[in-house]
């Protein structure tokens, strides 16, 4: 069985984090938040990573993220760039927003031809998710379905004390496979307790989330140029500035196609990100304390 290769999507940092210069140092010696991802996967039994970012940043992310991850696994990188698109597709006049999340995706094929885990670039996901992540891909193959997975985390897992957040809240079937995703916006935790968002209601402890942490089998790469040209032809004139093609629609469609499954991992693993500026003493903290009781080293 070929090796799962790690994809992360990294080609919004850009825009968030001018350059990348001010990129958060959050461990003890400057680490970024992907440092850790990476020394998780690694950890996992990844090794090789593909980063998507702008082309324009490859040097700085080079400086700042590539080099310290290749003394662990071989790293490729690939731009999300507007000229990658399916044939006969083009780009609205004048816009210049990427295409979202799918789209992103999509720019890897061709690179990536082995089973593939997706994250974000700035989501601290936890070692136990990376785990259970590499042993379903290691083996994971398409029969009369696609055979993709995602990792749900439990909804107080995944909140901040200082602000809403936007989260996929996940409906699994009987059997463990995903159902139903549905985006919700502005979920939080009230003074009593209570975990809720003004559309959702109430949402349960233990309810799972997708924090986009996803695992495909090569066949999504192909699905992706399918769907990418149905959603350039049929949605994006709607919307032409602003329209995106998401990866959680892309996966969603193929379920509720009947082609795709999704096997909901389950992970207790906390998750930590800075969603405000008021997160990134909460992410050093956490951060200090687990690198003193040896689940990282400090360097």
């Amino acid at each position: 069985m070929a090796n799962p290769v790690l994809v992360v999507m990294a080609a919004g940092m850009g825009s968030r984090y001018g350059g990348l210069k001010q990129i958060d140092p959050v461990g003890p010696n400057g680490q970024i938040i992907m440092h850790y991802s990476i020394y998780d996967a690694w950890k996992a039994g990844f090794r090789r990573v593909v980063f998507i970012i702008k082309e324009e940043l490859l040097d700085a992310f080079r400086e700042r993220i590539g080099n310290a991850a290749e003394k662990l696994m071989q790293v490729d990188y690939v731009f999300q760039s507007p000229d990658k698109l399916p044939e006969g597709c083009t780009m609205p006049e004048g816009r210049t927003k990427p295409l979202g999340t799918g789209h992103a995706i999509y720019c890897v094929r061709g690179v990536v031809s082995e089973p593939f885990a997706v994250i974000n670039a700035d989501d601290f996901y936890g070692a136990q998710a990376f785990q259970c992540l590499y042993d379903y891909l290691k083996d994971a193959q398409d029969d009369d379905k696609y055979r993709y997975c995602m990792v749900g985390y439990r909804v107080e897992n995944t909140l901040t004390e200082n602000g809403t957040v936007s989260r996929g809240i996940c409906e699994a079937d009987e059997n463990g496979y995903l159902a139903d995703i549905v985006e919700r916006t502005a979920i939080s935790r009230d003074a009593n307790g209570v975990i809720s968002d003004p559309e959702a209601g109430e949402i349960a402890e233990g309810t799972l989330v997708s924090m986009n942490m996803w695992g495909f089998t090569p066949s999504f790469l192909d699905e992706l140029e399918t769907g990418l040209r149905t959603f350039m032809t049929d949605e994006l004139p709607k919307n032409p500035a602003k329209g995106e093609y998401y990866l959680p629609f892309a996966v969603d469609h193929l379920i509720q196609n009947g082609q795709a499954t999704a096997k909901v991992l389950q992970t207790s693993a906390q998750w930590y990100g800075v969603t405000y500026k008021e997160d990134k003493p909460v992410v050093v903290d956490a951060l200090r304390r687990m690198t003193e009781a040896g689940l990282y080293p400090a360097e």
